[in-house]
């Protein structure tokens, strides 16, 4: 995915998805030690694009980049 793709998610959806990029690197990784991985480039393709969720997540709390907000409904279900 490119960056301004994760721009458009929320910070939630962002860590979610850090959450899940870790967990596929870790299955990748396992995948290839044991000579399971067909596709050695997708390892590499989900390492960059939690490199990417990390840039825009660091953007953020830096107040260089606004993330998107959760429309009202959504936020009117958590509360």
């Amino acid at each position: 995915m490119k960056a301004s793709e994760f721009r458009e998610r929320t910070l939630e959806e962002l860590e979610q998805t850090v959450v899940n990029l870790k967990q596929d690197i870790f299955n990748l990784r396992f995948q290839h030690a044991t000579g399971q991985l067909d596709d050695t480039s997708r390892l590499s393709q989900t390492k960059r694009d939690l490199a990417r969720v990390n840039t825009v997540l660091r953007e953020h709390q830096l107040g260089l980049q606004k993330l998107a907000i959760a429309p009202v409904d959504e936020l009117q279900k958590e509360g």
